[in-house]
């Protein structure tokens, strides 16, 4: 029986995440394993991105205000009801909710795709400045204090559902993590492979034929934002798990950071932006613990290479290289020949 490409890309996915599961939490110590955590968290990020962008043609340039969101509704929810069962479902519908209400004005009123940008650039940048006006006691949710640009330091933890007594461990947070994003994966590859996804990539090539075949592209790009905007609230989730909720979640580097990781992993791929953000935050936090270089100003020497040496990204290059470098080593002559 022959598989599609989207049921052997399930596969490779889920026997990649066994074999992650399996080996670091065993190799890694517990400060490794919480960075971990943290990049797979980002890498889920990166994933919501590439959903939105490489394939319905969605360039938001505040993806970080959905992934705020997605922290501060956990830590709010967390907080009020003491126990996390709820607060991650919560995570994930606040910025769904807010995707919903925003994208409807935005793609209902048929602003262009600069326009577009603009808003929801502006929009990150007024919950940025909102979390940070938020300090004092005057400024709660219930029982959570928001903290002002000090943040939330009592975020809770994860726990057993339904049993707030029982806090998950780190190396039980990062498996979930990594279940997280290896579903999410599988999820926008079922979503890509569906009719649905279909009607994106209708929309996204010629939106005005795509309504004359009878297809709202109104709702269709609708639905992809809010999508998108869920995947981005559960990775914030898990990132406040790993550290704490801070305005900082909305900030602009976090914006552009993952801009940066789509583009370099390759723009129209999931897995490109998955690879790129793990490799970019490894050679980010190497270069921070040299102290002689600013690791923001090598991240934007490398979109730059990028951009003009290798545009379509480093995953779609690699993949367009391979059946070159297959051709040119010997064994494959010595096979083609035989």
């Amino acid at each position: 029986m022959k598989l599609t490409s989207t049921a052997s890309c399930n596969i490779a996915a889920l026997i990649t995440g066994m074999v992650v599961l399996l080996v670091l939490p065993a190799v890694m110590d517990l400060y490794s394993l919480i960075n971990a955590t943290i990049y797979v968290s980002l890498a889920l990020f990166a994933l919501s991105m590439a959903l939105i962008w490489g394939h319905a043609g969605i360039l938001c340039f505040g993806q970080s205000m959905f992934f705020g969101l997605g922290a501060y509704g956990y830590a709010v929810a967390g907080v009020n009801f003491g126990d996390s069962t709820w607060a991650v479902p919560i995570a994930i519908a606040t910025p769904m909710l807010f995707a919903l209400i925003l994208g409807y004005f935005v793609f209902y009123g048929r602003l262009s795709d600069i326009y577009f940008g603009v808003i929801t650039l502006t929009v990150t940048l007024i919950l940025f400045k909102l979390a940070n006006s938020t300090s004092g006691d005057a400024w709660h949710i219930g029982k959570a204090r928001l903290g002002g640009f000090n943040g939330m330091p009592d975020t809770p933890p994860l726990n057993m559902p339904f049993n707030p007594a029982v806090p998950l461990s780190p190396d039980v947070v990062f498996m979930m993590a990594v279940c997280a994003l290896v579903a999410g994966y599988m999820l926008c590859k079922w979503l890509i492979g569906s009719r649905f996804g279909r009607a994106v990539a209708g929309v996204r090539e010629n939106e005005a034929r795509a309504e004359l075949l009878g297809y709202d592209s109104r709702r269709i790009k609708l639905y992809m934002f809010a999508i998108g905007a869920g995947l981005a609230g559960l990775a914030g989730c898990l990132f406040a798990n790993s550290v704490f909720v801070s305005p900082t979640v909305f900030s602009l580097s976090n914006s552009a950071q993952v801009l940066i990781w789509v583009v370099v992993g390759g723009v129209g791929t999931l897995l490109g932006p998955i690879l790129a953000c793990l490799i970019l935050q490894g050679l980010t936090a190497y270069l921070g613990t040299l102290g002689w270089i600013d690791p923001n100003i090598v991240l934007g020497s490398v979109l730059i290479l990028f951009v003009l040496l290798l545009p379509k990204g480093l995953l779609p290059t690699l993949l367009e290289r391979l059946p070159v470098i297959r051709a040119r080593t010997p064994s494959a002559t010595v096979v083609s020949r035989s």
